[in-house]
């Protein structure tokens, strides 16, 4: 790999996680590991110019279809492409569909970037995380094939105990808190070359386990919260990017507003 790499553009593509949703800023908005990818990246290169298109809640299929062709138009040196975990989440799910919306997007992608870059993602310890894990390590499986193949690059958050702790994951359980993006940012900026700022698999002190009542209000709260909305949004077909543009959809200067 070359090392100390330069870039001078970044697109990201995906779902909320790479949207940023946990990383919360004071205006309401969303930040992110890509975003702050990006902020480093451009501090590195004059010019640097950077598009995110990930909109949450979406599907495999919906990123092929309306993201990846955009983003290959772009022709970025860096692409990052991370979705299907919300197939795989969903009761029901056909993963050889999966399969073949990942290889169409990576077969796009790939010639059209100087890096693309794939990820293994996270998943928080619980029982949601044992009940879906054979699915997300198939599709886990497919990435890491994918990527042999077309020369891709794949950054393995899966396999980093501190992003599995429940302590990086926000009160909805589905999203990374800013300390987890921060992390993932510094694991992309790593896998393409560049000087590493600190070890971002080093795990959390220890610390005592919530008591009886306080794990059993949690689990209210979140039920209340996020699990019955998200439940409502699935038996009605709905989904919570519904309607909701990319926030930075077009590749232009780090530094200009979005155009969204």
């Amino acid at each position: 790999m070359e090392m100390n790499a330069s870039y001078t553009s970044f697109v990201a593509v995906g779902d909320s996680f790479t949207e940023g949703m946990s990383d919360l800023l004071p205006d309401g908005s969303y930040r992110g590991w890509a975003d702050l990818l990006a902020a480093r990246l451009a501090a590195r290169e004059p010019g640097f110019r950077y598009a995110n298109l990930a909109v949450r809640g979406k599907l495999i299929g919906q990123i092929a279809q309306d993201q990846v062709p955009v983003a290959a138009a772009m022709g970025a040196d860096v692409v990052t492409l991370v979705g299907g975990l919300n197939d795989a989440l969903r009761p029901k799910v056909d993963m050889g569909r999966v399969r073949d919306h990942l290889e169409s997007s990576v077969e796009l992608l790939a010639p059209s970037c100087k890096k693309l870059v794939l990820m293994r993602s996270p998943g928080r310890n619980g029982p949601v995380m044992e009940r879906f894990r054979p699915r997300m390590e198939q599709l886990f499986a497919t990435i890491d094939e994918l990527a042999a193949r077309h020369g891709a690059l794949v950054v393995d958050l899966y396999g980093a105990p501190v992003l599995a702790d429940p302590r990086m994951w926000d009160v909805d359980r589905l999203h990374l808190t800013p300390d987890g993006h921060r992390r993932v940012a510094e694991a992309v900026w790593q896998t393409l070359g560049l000087p590493s700022e600190l070890d971002w698999r080093t795990e959390l002190p220890a610390a005592e386990p919530p008591g009886w009542t306080a794990r059993r209000s949690q689990d209210l709260s979140f039920a209340r919260q996020h699990l019955l909305p998200w439940i409502g949004r699935r038996l009605t077909g709905r989904s919570s990017g519904d309607g909701r543009p990319a926030k930075r959809p077009e590749l232009q200067p780090y530094g200009d507003a979005p155009l969204s």
